[in-house]
């Protein structure tokens, strides 16, 4: 066994590394402080390199940004994200606000600037890192703690500086799901403190992003049963005291998620009820178990998982293949067998915890409908390092059980500090040369913009009325499904401006921005590509801002690589979409008739990008066909 033990924490140490381990030991929760800072590290250079550099969110991170603005107000969020659930435009969300909640604390702190709101993302990755170490710590420790470190110091370079930095609903759980995962084995392994944090990270997670919603209450439910069976063989007084952290993880559980339960009492259909209907009558048949088990073995790649992350750039990547996979599957299975005979209680613990786990995982993504996106599963690189992570340990405790005068808690902690600091320091250093914020090409673009329309409306030009009136904020976007239009009218609500948009977008926006345009005394319209044109001709509309940051070569390889996306389109039977690469370039890309080369086509011309302009025009300024 490699469990700590608490009696021998009086004894006199002697040598560094035994000092070392009794001062972790005693001080626990300062030890997993600051290993959890030293962990978190590279986020912290990458916040350090980002702070001078503007960044305006778009899409999906400026409709988060405007439900952190919200938090706490008279408008608080009780709901997630938008999602692809449900019937367009009146969609369903993601289950609840939580995430807004807690990114919202620096975010005031720090001057509800949008870099406060990636400072507010890198507080609840460090909160999830530093719990997970202590939990670790508290069942193994210090050996525990440095072989956590390792894990998620792997964990952290493997995901990248950009995933882990934006707020983005799928990517903000990616450490909590470890935190998860943790919680539950030490529950099972008999330790009931740890239901509190498995209960508020599980909430975490499912109330960001859906597909952890099935995830997250699998392991609760692992957890309390396992937790409920412990306490048959506790002492009365022991039992006692963890009823009463049961109790309390429970009352906590109520509490995260009353807000959602206040939307549904509040509105019909409320949020939960289109879950509920969404998912049990989805659109799309499931990809199916085949796919799903590819997918699960995918993801257990241990090359791309581990191997990859330690020699390479950081990244889990595409090109994991399901037969490594099905190798670590079988080798999970071997150490687990080795694992019941002669590990210990914690080492049983966590193969029965990677075992649901993986379980769990399968069944999720074979009910995955749809086109399967990468960021649907990518929790799953998650559980791939905690069955790594159990594998390894069955493999010491038989190497132990060859050779008895090992000392596996010095080999797991000399090695797993070692490993924790190496990869925390290059990972440190290629986040703060590689740093950069979440859509840069559009953040750009809105920074252009959002001045000069400003100044125009403040000034007076067209139909505007001052920085005092009411504008509606429209768009026509031919290439980015109208993530620059969003990030537009969150950078005019910014400055002060009274800014709304169209009753289509009230989903997105919140519905208290969203407004009829009769309403407003103006409309400030963003054009891209080739509407930009075909707004030049609308009556009365004004253009105050404009933005194109193509060379020549890039125009010139933007009309080549359209004239041969349109050729290919025809040669392909799908005329029917020929149009719309000059009106919705991201819109064609979810057609799955289209083929590998037409992906990168499109995937090009979006990335060399199109003009764009800003006009102010009548508020009915009519649109229709333009």
């Amino acid at each position: 066994m490699i469990e700590t033990q608490d009696a021998g924490l009086a004894r006199p140490a002697t040598g560094l590394l035994a000092r070392l381990a009794w001062v972790v030991e005693r001080h626990r929760v300062r030890a997993a402080l600051v290993a959890g800072l030293a962990v978190a590290l590279p986020l912290v250079v990458a916040l350090v390199c980002l702070a001078g550099r503007p960044w305006h969110p778009v899409l999906d991170l400026a409709m988060t940004e405007l439900r952190v603005r919200d938090a706490f107000g008279r408008h608080t969020p009780l709901i997630g994200l938008p999602g692809r659930i449900g019937d367009y435009p009146d969609q369903g969300s993601h289950p609840g606000p939580l995430s807004f909640y807690l990114v919202a604390v620096t975010y005031r702190v720090l001057g509800s600037t949008s870099w406060a709101m990636e400072v507010g993302t890198v507080a609840v990755h460090a909160a999830a890192i530093a719990t997970t170490l202590w939990l670790a710590c508290r069942r193994l420790g210090w050996a525990g703690l440095a072989a956590a470190a390792a894990l998620l110091a792997i964990v952290v370079h493997g995901y990248g500086q950009v995933t882990l930095v934006q707020p983005w609903n799928p990517y903000l759980p990616l450490l909590a799901w470890v935190l998860v995962l943790v919680a539950t084995w030490c529950a099972v392994a008999g330790d009931a403190v740890a239901l509190v944090p498995l209960v508020v990270a599980a909430s975490f997670c499912a109330q960001t992003h859906v597909p952890y919603l099935p995830l997250g209450v699998g392991m609760v439910v692992v957890g309390f049963v396992a937790a409920h069976v412990r306490a048959r063989a506790l002492t009365p007084g022991e039992r006692r005291a963890a009823q009463r952290w049961a109790l309390l993880a429970v009352g906590i559980g109520v509490l995260l998620w009353i807000p959602p339960l206040i939307d549904q009492v509040r509105r019909s259909p409320g949020n939960i009820r289109t879950l509920l209907d969404h998912f049990a009558t989805p659109p799309e048949d499931p990809i199916g178990v085949g796919e799903g088990v590819k997918i699960a073995l995918r993801h257990l790649d241990p090359w791309t998982g581990v191997v990859a992350q330690l020699w390479g750039g950081g990244g889990f990547v595409d090109d994991a293949a399901a037969w490594r996979g099905a190798l670590a599957l079988l080798a999970w299975v071997a150490a687990a067998v080795i694992a019941w005979p002669l590990g210990s209680r914690a080492l049983r613990s966590l193969h029965v915890v990677a075992g649901v786990a993986l379980v769990l995982g399968t069944v999720s993504a074979a009910r995955i409908f749809g086109r399967p996106w990468y960021y649907l599963t990518l929790w799953a690189w998650g559980t791939t390092m905690v069955v790594l992570g159990a594998t390894l340990w069955s493999a010491l405790t038989l190497w132990r059980h060859v050779r008895p005068a090992l000392d596996v808690r010095r080999v797991v902690g000399t090695t797993g500090l070692g490993l924790a600091a190496a990869v925390t320091v290059a990972t440190a250093v290629s986040f703060g040369i590689d740093a950069e914020h979440a859509e840069q090409r559009l953040s750009d673009a809105v920074s252009a913009l959002a001045a000069p329309t400003y100044e125009a409306i403040a000034a007076g030009v067209g139909d505007a009325v001052g920085v005092d009136g009411r504008y509606q904020v429209r768009w026509s976007d031919a290439a980015d499904i109208g993530s620059p239009g969003f990030g537009l009218l969150l950078e005019l609500e910014r400055r002060g401006l009274h800014v709304t948009a169209d009753e289509f977008f009230r989903v997105q926006v919140t519905p208290h921005r969203a407004a009829p345009a009769a309403l407003a005394d103006a409309q400030v319209h963003l054009a891209t590509g080739a509407y930009v044109e075909r707004w030049r001709e609308v009556p009365g509309a004004v253009e105050v801002a404009t933005y194109d940051p193509r060379t020549d070569a890039d125009r010139a390889e933007f009309a080549a690589v359209r004239a041969r996306l349109i050729e290919r389109l025809r040669d392909e039977g799908l005329d029917e979409l020929v149009r719309l690469v000059d009106e919705n370039l991201f819109g064609i890309s979810v057609d799955v008739r289209l083929s590998r080369a037409d992906h990168e086509d499109l995937a090009r011309l979006i990335d060399i990008g199109q003009p764009m302009s800003v006009f102010i025009a009548p508020a009915t300024a009519d649109d229709d066909g333009v």
